[in-house]
């Protein structure tokens, strides 16, 4: 897949129209003029090396960010243009000026098969080439150790430079001039230069040799596992770039799938709706996974699962009554939030964080996704799941958790901080709990089990049912006794919850067109929450709308919305959390997992089948 992006020089204001490289160890964020403005060692959830992204102050005007930057700069460049390279995570950049000068930059993180295990370092590596001329580059490194601080001391050796802080040592290899490269001194590209700057290992083979190496290993990596999709016959290299992305923000050492790579990116200018997004969240679980069983990437869907199900082990012996609703991706350590001091912010929106405090929150619908995320496990016969009788052991403890709760207030799917409410969607996934238990005693054999939760699921939803049903408003409410609609009231018929015809559902639907869109975007609900009203749209709920339209019958209507809905996306063919509802520009942490899996989903559902095609 290729996507093109043309770039006048003189642009240096963050956005985020970015690329992103990886390896599922690490990544990185790489702006409109081939620079890493964004990357945390040794893993996505550590302090930011590269970290301009959201200290993006210039000096005197310059474009060049003070710190926290890695960039690779064509003297006199007035054309950058960028392209991955066809299914693969390897960014190009092609810098070129008005003289006939032009380089081309390869960024990339390896990843391949070795000694039958996966490589993939907690490393980048940045290829650059001469195209034609005679090019001159400078080259700035200033990475940040600790939230913001420049390192304590820079010692160099005959081919590299390391930075050392308190915490941490970051290494840079290079076959260019080391004196150059530190000083950032101009110097003419006549052959080749490889940069790998990571963890602090020294790199013990020839450094081109091992660069070429690491590039066509990583390029034919890609392109096998894309090889491997189960792609829809329409929308194939929107649903690539997408599926390499969610694979991008997958910690593979765990499986924990991260909602987004950054932190602190704001849902809206002006607000305070700035979040760490470098966790994985249980509300996640349901749909990543859909999106991943849709795709047949069943090695990254087992691993997740496999998070998952370690998840329901420690929670299960720990006796608590409460389901964290995300976690780090190791599952251990603290997610505390605070706040940075050293760190301007995105565009300056303060306040910066670090750390989740929706952590401490209930939110009881964490119970339904961990059941239907695991449900896979029981009836896809493509993993290989020792002990389904245990789990279903431990999955009935998270039923009888959501039989408890289903009709308690919690801080709801939108992770409301200063108000509760018995959420419907919380509801309607603890009933989704109960009706998938029933379905596992029924494939297990256990005839008495699947009685018992078929009546509890029974009984719930005629009980949620009665109290998110407004006969007044003639529509289902976002809480039990309420007036107002929420977006996640679109998800009823594909949880099962309710069938696509029934009239309910449809009027529901009906009732979050005329009330919930702006444009093509929606709100996630159009009432005033801790931080007001909502400025932008949340992007999951557009393609959450387009599969509920599909699924009323409503098809042409819902793949013309697709279509448009595709055009929000940056130039690289990747979306953030939020949307601006004018403009279009993204907001949010980026790239947000969900937006991708949305995009995903609803590509499936909504294009021609192979045998339709032909």
């Amino acid at each position: 897949m290729t996507v093109s992006t043309t770039t006048a020089a003189g642009l240096h204001s963050a956005s985020l129209d970015l690329g992103v490289i990886g390896n599922c160890s690490i990544a990185a964020l790489i702006d409109r003029r081939a620079r890493i403005v964004w990357g945390c060692f040794p893993r996505f959830d550590r302090d930011p090396v590269f970290c301009a992204l959201i200290d993006n102050q210039a000096e005197d005007g310059d474009a060049m960010p003070r710190k926290g930057v890695f960039a690779i700069e064509l003297v006199g460049m007035t054309l950058c243009e960028q392209s991955y390279l066809d299914n693969t995570a390897i960014l190009s950049s092609v810098l070129s000026d008005d003289q006939g000068n032009a380089i081309e930059i390869l960024d990339f993180a390896p990843r391949f098969v070795r000694y039958e295990r996966f490589f993939r370092p907690p490393q980048l590596v940045r290829r650059v080439r001469r195209i034609s001329g005679r090019p001159r580059i400078r080259v700035v490194v200033k990475p940040c150790l600790g939230l913001g601080e420049e390192p304590d001391e820079i010692t160099r050796g005959s081919n590299h430079v390391r930075f050392v802080g308190a915490d941490q040592t970051i290494r840079l290899t290079t076959d260019a001039p080391i004196s150059y490269v530190v000083d950032s001194v101009p110097f003419a590209v006549d052959r080749p230069f490889s940069f790998f700057i990571g963890s602090d290992e020294a790199l013990r083979a020839e450094i081109e040799e091992t660069s070429r190496e690491f590039l066509d290993k990583t390029t034919d990596y890609w392109r096998d596992w894309v090889r491997s999709l189960s792609l829809p016959f329409e929308y194939q290299r929107e649903v690539i770039r997408a599926a390499i992305t969610l694979k991008l923000c997958a910690f593979e050492e765990t499986g924990a799938i991260v909602a987004a790579l950054t932190t602190s990116i704001p849902e809206a200018p002006g607000t305070q709706r700035n979040w760490d997004y470098r966790f994985c969240w249980l509300r996640d679980a349901y749909f990543v996974v859909h999106a991943l069983n849709r795709l047949g990437t069943t090695r990254t869907m087992e691993d997740y699962l496999g998070f998952i199900t370690n998840i329901v082990d420690t929670f299960s012996e720990s006796g608590a009554e409460h389901l964290p609703p995300l976690y780090p991706i190791t599952r251990g350590g603290a997610l505390d939030e605070f706040e940075s001091a050293n760190l301007s912010g995105y565009r300056g929106h303060q306040p910066v964080r670090f750390g989740n405090g929706a952590a401490t929150q209930i939110q009881n619908d964490g119970y339904g996704a961990v059941v239907l995320a695991a449900t896979h496990s029981f009836f896809d016969q493509r993993l290989i799941q020792p002990g389904k009788e245990a789990l279903f052991g431990q999955l009935e403890r998270m039923g009888e958790l959501a039989i408890a709760y289903f009709d308690k207030p919690d801080a709801g799917p939108w992770e409301l901080r200063e108000k509760e409410a018995v959420h419907s969607f919380s509801s309607v996934m603890c009933w989704a709990a109960c009706d998938r238990l029933a379905r596992i005693a029924g494939t297990l054999g256990r005839g008495e089990r699947k009685d018992y939760w078929k009546s509890e699921s029974k009984r719930l939803k005629a009980v949620i049912l009665e109290r998110i049903w407004n006969e007044e408003k003639g529509h289902l409410v976002s809480t039990f006794g309420g007036t107002e609609l929420d977006a996640t009231l679109l998800l009823v018929a594909e949880l099962g919850f309710l069938k696509a015809d029934d009239p309910r559902f449809i009027a529901t639907v009906e009732a979050i067109g005329r009330d919930l869109t702006r444009g093509d975007l929606l709100l996630r609900y159009a009432t005033q929450d801790d931080f007001g009203f909502m400025h932008t749209g949340f992007l999951i709920c557009a393609f959450w709308y387009v599969d509920a339209l599909h699924a009323i019958g409503r098809r042409d209507e819902a793949k013309a919305l697709f279509g448009r809905i595709l055009q929000r996306r940056n130039s690289f063919g990747l979306l953030s959390e939020d949307a601006d509802l004018h403009t279009g520009e993204l907001w949010g942490n980026f790239p947000q997992t969900y937006s991708h899996v949305g995009m995903i989903n609803s590509a499936m559902r909504i294009s021609r089948n192979w045998e339709e095609a032909f």
